[in-house]
């Protein structure tokens, strides 16, 4: 025998302790004692966030404006058209957004509050409207 093994002579066949106050600890909240953990809670959802992408809006000229105008004065004139609208969603966590296309009938168009107002209870604002498409302009533009 080494005398590192020596020195544990005394306690090496004595019995494993067993608490009479305390209940022995079930093997698996054992194991959890020592299974990982999340140090810094939210972390992983901070970096996530980050990384999402965004897209910025983007601004139309006055030819582009112009044109828009014009089909929204043809959507009016007509009774419950149906149009296919793209538009910006401003992203409600960070600068940007993302545009998204919605197709419905148009229920009207508030001047007052510039917005359209689709079936569905879907507004949209007209200052975020980037094109519409309506069988109303097949041939006009």
């Amino acid at each position: 025998m080494t005398d590192d093994e020596s020195r544990y002579d005394d306690i090496i066949n004595l019995p494993h302790h067993v608490s009479a106050v305390r209940p022995r600890m079930p093997s698996a909240d054992r194991a959890a004692q020592f299974s990982a953990f999340a140090a810094l809670n939210g972390h992983a959802d901070a970096i996530n966030e980050t990384a999402r992408l965004t897209g910025w809006k983007i601004e139309l000229d006055e030819y582009e404006k112009a044109i828009l105008d014009m089909k929204q004065q043809i959507l009016m004139a007509a009774e419950s058209p149906e149009v296919t609208v793209r538009y910006f969603v401003p992203d409600e966590k960070k600068s940007g957004g993302k545009y998204v296309t919605v197709t419905g009938k148009l229920k009207k168009v508030d001047e007052y509050g510039r917005a359209l107002m689709l079936s569905g209870g879907i507004r949209i604002p007209l200052d975020d409207v980037y094109d519409m498409e309506s069988e109303l302009f097949n041939g006009l533009f």
